[in-house]
């Protein structure tokens, strides 16, 4: 079964559409130039009321690895998903301190990301076609890679059970693609997971 991830949710509006559609994770962005960004105040307010078989991903670039710890041993989190320069050492300290896993972000439009994703020391690999632009990548590339993967970059709920068909990816990782004006719509949550779980069910 594949996977479904809701990134960049900020409102407790959104936490409850996630109760209700029970996604296997929901990601809060710690970067403070995302206009999707939330305090660790904030982020530990949101994460009390998740339904606890949810897990909550942490977005971070280029954080300093101690408040990456602290929100991950301080349960704010459940894992690190890191899309910044953290190198091989950054990851296995994550791991090493924290027990909980972590995702790398690559990006799937240079073949050198591909190298670098099945090299990764990561839990999970996450491929997008850069920083989270919302645009989709030629999904072609992803053939040959061997390990499993998170997909995000320009999913939306018309593309999802296509994606799923012919990729078969670990999760589809969604955020701008479930939106209107900017803010999480129910509707369109709804209709990304149904559009998921379908595919699922034809295998």
């Amino acid at each position: 079964m594949t996977k479904v991830k809701f990134c960049g949710l900020t409102r407790i509006e959104d936490i409850e559409a996630a109760n209700e559609l029970k996604p296997d994770y929901i990601g809060f962005v710690f970067w403070t130039k995302s206009k999707r960004a939330v305090t660790r105040e904030k982020a530990a307010a949101l994460k009390a009321q998740l339904d606890p078989s949810v897990k909550a991903a942490g977005v971070f670039v280029d954080e300093d690895i101690e408040v990456v710890k602290a929100l991950l041993n301080d349960g704010i989190i459940d894992i690190a998903q890191l899309h910044g320069h953290e190198d091989e050492a950054y990851i296995r300290s994550l791991q090493a301190c924290t027990g909980k896993p972590v995702i790398k972000a690559f990006r799937a439009d240079t073949a050198g990301g591909f190298t670098q994703a099945e090299e990764s020391p990561a839990d999970y690999v996450l491929l997008d076609a850069g920083m989270g632009g919302g645009v989709t990548f030629d999904w072609n590339l992803l053939k040959n890679i061997e390990r499993p993967y998170f997909l995000a970059g320009g999913l939306h709920p018309g593309n999802a059970a296509e994606a799923v068909r012919n990729l078969h990816p670990y999760a589809v990782d969604v955020s701008s693609g479930v939106e209107t004006g900017g803010i999480k719509d129910n509707a369109k949550m709804a209709a990304f997971i149904s559009a998921v779980r379908k595919e699922d069910n034809h295998d």
